[in-house]
């Protein structure tokens, strides 16, 4: 892995066609059979869109947070603002950057972003149930399973087009540390 300096910024109008190729790449089609977050046995057709993208990049109460190294897109993710607690979402690492590491501070500069942003004291987020490994990754970074199912939206192809009839989501919480953030701090960009 590059030893350059991982950078973080929040997402402009600009960085849209990016990121749908990034989080398109993360979990669908071959593209994202080179790493480990795939859906493509659980899913076809899209993950999401520009629209999608985009709506999340305007709303007040989100920030689509950004990684790069030397300038260039390597992951994303979305938080949200919801009260006492943020919610986590459109996570996504190139397929052949994941298994590194990366995933790890990113998910730990999002926590200290929600933290710090928002006063959140508990991050949620909602998995596919049948995505055993990626909710074990979760659980090993202090996430809990909640048993609250939500139904997969049937029907609405923006979100996928299943390849089961059982799919659902299930929620999962950690909650912050107010202290202050764990481990080692990258240097993030002016947002």
């Amino acid at each position: 892995m590059p030893t350059s300096e991982l950078t973080f910024r929040t997402a402009l109008d600009t960085d849209v066609p990016g990121l749908v190729e990034l989080i398109e790449s993360a979990y669908r089609g071959d593209a994202s059979r080179a790493g480990w977050t795939t859906e493509a046995d659980l899913l076809e057709g899209q993950r999401t869109d520009p629209e999608g993208v985009r709506a999340v990049v305007h709303s007040e109460a989100s920030r689509l947070l950004i990684a790069e190294r030397d300038g260039v897109l390597i992951a994303c993710c979305q938080l949200e603002h919801r009260g006492d607690h943020a919610y986590f979402g459109m996570f996504a690492v190139r397929p052949e950057l994941q298994g590194g590491g990366l995933g790890k501070v990113i998910i730990a500069e999002a926590e200290r972003t929600a933290r710090e942003t928002w006063g959140a004291r508990e991050m949620r987020m909602t998995v596919i149930r049948q995505r055993d490994e990626l909710i074990a990754w979760y659980e090993r970074r202090g996430y809990r399973r909640t048993g609250e199912l939500t139904p997969f939206p049937y029907g609405d192809e923006r979100f996928g087009i299943p390849q089961r009839p059982d799919l659902a989501f299930e929620l999962l919480v950690k909650p912050l540390d107010q202290a202050g953030a764990r481990g080692p701090r990258t240097a993030a960009a002016p947002s």
